[in-house]
């Protein structure tokens, strides 16, 4: 009981909650939250005041960034007006180690904010992530399922479009980056249809196949081996036989011997995956 009165001392306390960074309409949006002191989280919003990087810690702003889904989480859902601004602040920072700590974090945000606030906040500053500096773009990518899953069908349907970006990299030695596309791929195939998953994975995969770095292609022949399980499982079997077809054009008749060893491999991980019936395989 005494420290609920304490903190509804400090929370109705106006000298301790004023800070001049703010202007009146901030601070009247501000205040409208009665989880924590008001004070502390005038403090925690005022990090992103560039003069606090100068008098305090040059790196304030990334902290900042750091702790917001935790912030998010202890005021609800029902207060993420009193974040909203400073969290768009720090989407568009100037240093990349800042954006780069959101698009980690963004896929958590989103399950905080539920569906609504995800598509109408966050889908916008996650849109802007994905044409960012590769060292931002990894953060989404890490997480691309994790996030496209919370969104509704049709809003993940239009990501489709965008996923072959992601094998375009600032630095072309940046394997892990297309090593991890084929990671999140594989989880994303319960996410689409079997025809979205012929329209555009396909191609990806087949391209992620035939990467120059062999740990890229190791875990391609998996996604390549899921996607025909997916496929044989759907209701329209002409799309696993038009992707078997496929396979043995591609690389079985390639006329490289890295393209028929491809063909062996794939091979090799649907027999061991059980991802079609053998009579279907043979």
């Amino acid at each position: 009981q005494s420290i609920d009165s304490t903190l509804h001392y400090i929370h109705n306390d106006s000298d301790l909650s004023t800070n001049s960074s703010f202007s009146p309409e901030e601070e009247r949006k501000s205040k409208v939250q009665d989880v924590v002191p008001q004070a502390l989280l005038d403090q925690y919003l005022s990090m992103t005041d560039p003069s606090r990087a100068q008098t305090v810690d040059t790196e304030i702003a990334k902290h900042c960034a750091y702790s917001l889904p935790g912030v998010a989480l202890t005021l609800g859902r029902q207060n993420w007006h009193c974040l909203k601004d400073t969290y768009e602040t720090l989407a568009s920072d100037m240093q990349w180690k800042v954006r780069r700590t959101l698009a980690f974090s963004i896929h958590e945000l989103a399950v905080i904010l539920g569906d609504q606030l995800t598509a109408g906040d966050l889908v916008p500053v996650f849109n802007g992530f994905l044409k960012d500096l590769d060292e931002v773009r990894i953060g989404v990518l890490k997480h691309l399922h994790d996030f496209l899953k919370l969104l509704h069908v049709d809003k993940r349907r239009e990501y489709l479009y965008q996923l072959q970006e992601f094998l375009v990299t600032d630095n072309s030695r940046n394997w892990r980056f297309r090593a991890e596309l084929a990671e999140q791929l594989i989880l994303l195939l319960d996410l689409y249809s079997a025809r979205d998953i012929y329209d555009y994975l396909r191609p990806i995969a087949f391209s992620l196949c035939a990467d120059k770095v062999s740990s890229v292609r190791w875990i391609s022949y998996k996604l390549v081996s899921e996607m025909v399980k997916k496929l044989y499982m759907a209701s329209t079997p002409t799309f696993v036989v038009d992707l078997m077809n496929e396979l043995v054009e591609k690389f079985c008749r390639c006329h490289k011997w890295s393209g028929r060893q491809t063909f062996v491999f794939i091979c090799q991980t649907i027999s061991e995956d059980d991802c079609l019936p053998m009579d279907q395989f043979a």
